[in-house]
């Protein structure tokens, strides 16, 4: 994600937020992530799709609760996004 916020300043802040409330957050289901951050597209059992900077920009998220770890699926801009199946892009 450094290098996409580096070629894309206006989502840096964003990123960075994104990164600390994921940080210290412990979600064990879609529920809890769905209640935490409004405006989340839960995509399946294990995928999200949040939209940060304000929506300019989409992030997927793949999560394994039982270990508290979030993989970094997607992220890019909306143009980007339309162009990728969410359920099973997997750029990092």
């Amino acid at each position: 994600m450094a290098k996409f916020a580096a070629a894309n300043p206006k989502a840096k802040p964003a990123i960075v937020r994104w990164v600390k409330l994921a940080r210290a957050a412990k979600w064990a289901s879609m529920n809890e992530i769905q209640t935490t951050v409004p405006g989340v597209v839960v995509l399946n059992g294990e995928r999200v799709r949040f939209e940060i900077a304000g929506g300019n920009f989409r992030l997927i998220v793949a999560f394994a609760f039982k270990h508290q770890i979030a993989f970094i699926k997607f992220i890019g801009t909306h143009a980007e996004y339309d162009k990728v199946d969410a359920l099973t892009v997997a750029m990092y």
